[in-house]
Parts: structure tokens; sequence; C-alpha cells
């Protein structure tokens, strides 16, 4: 079976990876290894990891990684949010002013992908974070939260009016994860538990239905097993 290798920004995306992501990809010849933490830094030879507040840490890490596992069945990718990306970041700059949110994850994964020059990278970048995922259906949030219909009704007429859960902006105050916290305050110091729990309610066939750019970096991974077979 191809490897895959993931990095991500939590422990969220960790248990949702290996939750959601792990048993599918393997029917397609694909074995996810546990997702590791971003690099936030290194100090005194230690990487602590968690969260992306600087690009070099993230890139010497990857880089790194790419080194010590140069076997032609290990691929590499990551899950990051659009959302608190750092200024530092490849193609930030561009990528800032552009309109259309769908473009402007595609030029910055592209810029990427230019930075870390390596084939077996696939860079993905999640619009605008994890909690979009869960906005694909918001009446699963019930399955934690039974009775909350008026919560549940509010998020859904969010996503009505951006018109899909990705489009939900980025903004400090009002990104998905904000404005599932507003209507459910537990849930930021909950997260690593509920998040992966309303995921799996939903399905991946429903978020990726909803989701267009997590479902085009989903049948990329997918891909990667029709490699080995050939």
């Amino acid at each position: 079976m191809i490897r895959l290798n993931l990095t991500v920004e939590g422990e969220t995306e960790q248990v949702f990876a290996m939750q959601l992501l792990a048993g599918h990809l393997a029917t397609h010849g694909v074995c996810l290894t546990k997702p590791r933490l971003t690099a936030q830094s290194k100090k005194k030879g230690h990487v602590h990891r968690g969260g992306l507040a600087r690009y070099s840490p993230f890139k010497t890490d990857m880089l790194r990684w790419l080194k010590q596992d140069r076997a032609s069945d290990a691929f590499f990718t990551m899950m990051i949010d659009l959302y608190g990306l750092p200024s530092d970041f490849p193609g930030y700059a561009a990528a800032a002013i552009c309109p259309d949110p769908y473009a402007r994850v595609l030029n910055l994964e592209e810029d990427l992908q230019a930075d870390i020059r390596n084939s077996r990278f696939i860079p993905y970048i999640q619009l605008h974070e994890f909690e979009a995922l869960l906005l694909s259906d918001s009446a699963a949030f019930a399955c934690y939260y039974p009775g909350a219909d008026r919560q549940i009704v509010k998020l859904a007429r969010l996503v009505e009016q951006f018109g899909n859960p990705e489009l939900v902006d980025d903004n400090e105050s009002t990104a998905p994860s904000k404005r599932i916290s507003r209507e459910f305050p537990d849930y930021s110091s909950a997260k690593a538990t509920i998040g992966p729990i309303v995921a799996a309610k939903i399905g991946l066939d429903s978020i990726r239905a909803k989701c267009r750019h997590f479902n085009d970096w989903l049948t990329k991974l997918e891909g990667l097993g029709s490699k080995q077979q050939a």
C-alpha cells in the first residue's frame, strides 16, 4: 500500500483524520500514518508542535521529513487552515487581494508546491478552517447537543447565506469555529472530541458533496493507490 504522511495544526484534525480518513483511504490502497502536528518552532534542538504561526518552521520540518523518508511509495500532505495563515506563507500577499476564496487557496497551494519542490508532496489548505466541514450539515450537532434546534437552524441559515460551508468567512470573530462556539460555548474547549463526532455523523460523502475543495483533495489522495498498482 501507498504510505501517506499527514501534518495538521491540532488534535481535532488528528482525530478526524484517524477516525474518518484512514479507514476510507485504506479501501483505496492508501495507508494513512498517524498525523503529526505542524512545527511551530525549534528551541534547544526540540521541535515545538501545534498551530502555524510562522511558515519557516513548517517548511524546514516538511523538507526534513521528505529527506528522512525517500521511498517512492511514501507521500506527504497537510491539512492547515486558510484562516490565520501566517503572512510569510508563499504567495500570501497576492492571495490576500484575490476576491475568490477558491482561487485564493489554489494559488497558495501552487506557490507552496513551488517552494517545497517535491512531487511526493500534496499541499492542501482548508477553506476557511476545519469547522467548515461541520457546517456541511448543522443538524448533525444534535448528536452531541440534543434539543439544540434553535442553534442548529441558525447555523443552517448561515450556510445558506454564504452558499456553501467552505465560503463561511475567515474574520477573527466570524470564522466557522467562532460561529459554532457562539451557539455552543463549550465547543472551543472540547472540539477535539466534538468535531470528529459531528463529522462522523455527517459522513464523508455528505461533506464532500458540500465542500468541493475538500473533495478535490480527498480525490487526489484516493488516486495515490493507483500509483502502487501501476
